[in-house]
């Protein structure tokens, strides 16, 4: 079977990539594209470890085929940050030491992102909610929402 060629957008930038048909997007950022970023955790969609952004809609990208990411656009944990600057959801986790092992990290704040962009002012309980479908095994989930709620209120003074 043939490789499929795709053009998409990713982290802002255009990309094109060769992948099989039943390869996922998870597996294409990271064994074909060299964006390590995005973790697996599960395979099968149930941790939010991989978790991007599929035209501004929050996906788990083991679940999404390869081929699906024709003329989409893609954000990874690695789209966030502009240049050196960490985007102020990165900067929050680091600050809350919200992370330990790192791998549910990324989706965690890509997940975040999804958030205060849907809701730029959420409450706790919408925060926790709408991490749910986040699992972290190594921290409490307190210091990640302390995080989350502390960037919302970064982002809302620095739009003033």
């Amino acid at each position: 079977m043939s490789k499929l060629h795709i053009e998409t957008t990713i982290n802002r930038e255009p990309a094109e990539f060769l992948c099989e048909p039943h390869e996922t997007v998870l597996s294409a950022l990271r064994n074909g594209l060299g964006l390590t970023g995005t973790k697996e955790g599960c395979a099968t969609g149930d941790c939010g470890a991989c978790s991007i952004l599929l035209d501004g809609r929050l996906v788990p990208a083991c679940l999404v085929l390869a081929p699906e990411a024709q003329g989409r656009t893609i954000t990874t944990i690695e789209g966030l940050s502009r240049g050196d600057a960490l985007h102020p959801l990165q900067q929050k986790f680091l600050e809350h030491a919200a992370l330990q092992c790192g791998i549910c990290t990324p989706g965690f704040i890509v997940a975040a992102k999804a958030l205060l962009d849907a809701t730029p002012e959420p409450s706790e309980e919408e925060t926790r909610y709408w991490l749910a479908g986040n699992l972290c095994r190594c921290t409490g989930y307190d210091k990640i929402v302390r995080a989350v709620l502390d960037a919302a209120s970064e982002m809302k003074g620095s739009a003033a």
